[in-house]
C-alpha cells in the first residue's frame, strides 16, 4: 500500500465512522439538549479515530463485510471518547484542551462532563447489543460486549488509569510502567482488533497473530505519546504539551531517555509488522496503521 492509498484508507474510514457516530448520537435539539450537545462536542470534535480504524483494517485483513464492523468500530470510539472526557477533568489530568478545542468540562461544566462520560459509555454497549444490528449474530455481539467491557473496566483501561494516578510522584521500574500502559492504553486497542476478529469469525492462529500485533502497537502508541509530550507543540497536539513532566508523572522518556524511547517504539512496531507476515496484501492497512502510530505528530 502506497502512502497515497493509505492516506485514502485513513480518510475514507474516518469519514465512515464519523458519519455512523453522527447518526448514533442524539441530536443537540433533543431533551436534555445540553447533555446531547456536550456528547456531540466530545465525540465529533476531531480525533485520529485510531481504534475504529484498527477495527476496519483488521476486518479488511480477514475479508470481513465492512457493514459488520460499523457497530464495534463506533462502540470502541465511544468508550475512548468517554475516557478522554473524564481524563480531562480537574480531578484527573485537568486539561483545558482536547483536539484543539475546549475540553468538555471547560465548555459545558464539570457536572455535565461527568454525565457525558456516563452516557457515552452506556451508548457504546447499546450499539453492540441493539437488535437493529441483527446482521451480527447475537452470540457474536455478546462476545463483543464481553470483550469491550473487560477492556474498559478495572482490569483494563479504568484499572490502568488508577495505576497512572497512583504513580504520580513515584519512581516506577520499566515493567511497572509497561504494565500500567498495557492496561490504560493497550487494552482498548486490543479490543478494537479483537472485535473485528469476532465479526469475521477468524481462526485461532489468526487471532493469536493479530492479538500480538495489537499488543505491540498499543504499547508503541503510548511510548510515542510520551515522546510527543516532550517534543510536540500544543498547537499540533491539540492538547497541552509537557504535562507529564509538570504533573510529575512517570513516562518512557523520563525513565529510559528520549533516544531509548524512540528505539523502543521502533522495536515494538517491527515486532508488530512481523506478526502480520502471513497475511499478505490484505494486511497492508494494518501495516500502515502501525507505521503511522510512530510517525504521527499528534
Amino acid at each position: 500500500m502506497t502512502s497515497e492509498s493509505f492516506d485514502e484508507f485513513l480518510a475514507s474510514h474516518q469519514r465512515r465512522v464519523e458519519c455512523y457516530l453522527d447518526r448514533l448520537l442524539p441530536g443537540a435539539e433533543i431533551l436534555p439538549e445540553r447533555l446531547h450537545e456536550a456528547m456531540r462536542h466530545a465525540v465529533l470534535g476531531g480525533g485520529k479515530r485510531i481504534r475504529p480504524l484498527l477495527t476496519y483494517a483488521t476486518g479488511a485483513c480477514l475479508g470481513s463485510d465492512i457493514a459488520l464492523l460499523d457497530a464495534p468500530a463506533a462502540a470502541v470510539e465511544l468508550i475512548h471518547a468517554y475516557s478522554l472526557v473524564h481524563d480531562d477533568l480537574p480531578a484527573m489530568d485537568d486539561d483545558a484542551l482536547r483536539h484543539g478545542q475546549p475540553s468538555c468540562h471547560v465548555a459545558f461544566g464539570e457536572a455535565t462532563a461527568i454525565l457525558v462520560g456516563d452516557a457515552l459509555q452506556s451508548l457504546a454497549f447499546h450499539v453492540l447489543a441493539a437488535s437493529s444490528h441483527e446482521m451480527i449474530p447475537a452470540s457474536v455481539r455478546l462476545r463483543m460486549v464481553e470483550t469491550l467491557g473487560h477492556a474498559a473496566g478495572s482490569r483494563g483501561m479504568a484499572g490502568g488509569q488508577q495505576l497512572d494516578i497512583d504513580a504520580i510522584g513515584a519512581e516506577l521500574e520499566l515493567p511497572e510502567l509497561e504494565n500500567m500502559h498495557i492496561h490504560k492504553t493497550g487494552a482498548l486497542i486490543c479490543s478494537s482488533v479483537r472485535m473485528a476478529t469476532l465479526a469475521a469469525g477468524a481462526d485461532a492462529a489468526s487471532v493469536k497473530q493479530l492479538n500480538h500485533y495489537a499488543k505491540c502497537i498499543g504499547l508503541a502508541f503510548q511510548v510515542h505519546d510520551d515522546i510527543l509530550d516532550v517534543e510536540g507543540e500544543t498547537e499540533k497536539l491539540g492538547k497541552t504539551s509537557g504535562k507529564d513532566q509538570r504533573g510529575d508523572k512517570p513516562s518512557y522518556p523520563a525513565l529510559i531517555g528520549l533516544g531509548a524511547a524512540h528505539e523502543m517504539a521502533a522495536r515494538l512496531i517491527d515486532d508488530a509488522l512481523r506478526s502480520l507476515e502471513g497475511f499478505g496484501a490484505p494486511g497492508e492497512a494494518l501495516r500502515g496503521i502501525a507505521r503511522y502510530i510512530v510517525t504521527r505528530q499528534h
